[in-house]
């Protein structure tokens, strides 16, 4: 069955969530969640993000993302995959990480941006400890649900002010931001003057204590895919209209999001970028990739060619025939293909 297409255009805002697998923990570690936002600065900089705000929690993660160039999909394939094969290594473990794709919600960011930040940026203080757990939340939207003390709401401050893995406290101005996320675009829709904006946003989400956002805005999601008005919904109905077209364009992107994948494991296994390495002839990598991408993508020997810096389809059909003798008398590349499929979860 085909994986269903995202509607990616440039200038999109996406709030975008991925859980574990199982619901099991994704971050286990202050090393796990620092690796994880260096490889989210990364991200921004190779696919050129916008990246307005993010929570990392136990066993899923928020983040409020614009992509000026479009490619979502392409950019979390690599975000996703690159923290997949550090985890697994680290902890001496294969197979998935995430459950499934990813999720993504288009948004309309002048009607619903700073109420969504307001809604990533709760995420530690919904939990059960602090009277927001699923049920408690239920309680409140039912009008059953108790008032919360001072002294809770005061715990859920201090929660929230003190939570590291958030952007919050860059809004708030408690730390500073990375350079590659952007505060004042949706912190300045809170009102008030500019140099007073910290002070207004942390106002704007911190009222929201007593009862911890039990009305989530995603509540309000059309088709299971837009927060926005009908001018949005509209230009998503006018992308999916044309299906011949998009699903010809959706399978080449499908199909180089699919070969990025491979290349960001193969350049894990060689510690080494594909970039520095995929116009080496003879590099066990670059065949690696060759051949998974040929095996495991479906890519035609002219789309290998040109993924690998434009090369002919006759060097690639000499490199995947290479790699395959090689690794029939080479244990230690045996081993080296059988871990890449592993942690591409692939069947041969």
């Amino acid at each position: 069955m085909a994986r269903a297409l995202r509607v990616e255009f440039p200038g999109a805002w996406y709030h975008v969530t991925a859980r574990g697998n199982e619901r099991r923990a994704i971050f286990r570690s202050d090393l796990d969640r620092s690796r994880f936002l260096e490889l989210l600065g990364e991200c921004t900089a190779r696919f050129g993000w916008r990246l307005h705000a993010y929570a990392f929690m136990p066993n899923h993660y928020h983040l409020m993302v614009e992509t000026p160039a479009g490619g979502l999909s392409r950019a979390m394939q690599w975000l996703n995959v690159s923290y997949t094969v550090w985890f697994n290594r680290k902890q001496g473990r294969c197979g998935h990480l995430f459950q499934g794709r990813f999720k993504a919600v288009l948004v309309e960011a002048g009607q619903w941006g700073l109420e969504l930040s307001r809604y990533v940026h709760l995420n530690p203080v919904r939990v059960a400890r602090l009277g927001l757990g699923k049920d408690e939340r239920a309680r409140l939207r039912s009008g059953q649900g108790k008032a919360a003390s001072r002294a809770l709401i005061a715990a859920r401050r201090e929660e929230l002010r003190k939570f590291r893995w958030s952007s919050y406290r860059a809004y708030i101005g408690l730390d500073k931001a990375p350079p590659w996320l952007v505060v004042e675009e949706v912190r300045g829709r809170a009102g008030g003057a500019r140099r007073k904006s910290a002070a207004t946003y942390r106002a704007y989400v911190e009222e929201a204590l007593r009862d911890g956002l039990a009305e989530s805005p995603l509540e309000q999601v059309e088709a299971q895919l837009v927060l926005g008005g009908a001018a949005l919904l509209e230009k998503v109905r006018r992308i999916l209209g044309n299906d011949r077209r998009r699903e010809q364009t959706g399978a080449r992107a499908l199909q180089r999001r699919e070969f990025g994948e491979v290349t960001a494991v193969v350049s894990e296994l060689k510690n080494e970028p594909w970039e520095s390495f995929r116009d080496r002839y003879g590099d066990w990598g670059r065949d690696l990739a060759l051949w998974l991408g040929r095996t495991q993508c479906g890519m035609t020997l002219r789309e290998l060619g040109e993924e690998a810096g434009g090369i002919d389809y006759a060097t690639v059909s000499a490199a995947t025939a290479r790699w395959k003798k090689r690794v029939a008398t080479d244990r230690q590349l045996m081993k080296l293909q059988n871990r890449a499929l592993q942690i591409l979860n692939a069947k041969m």
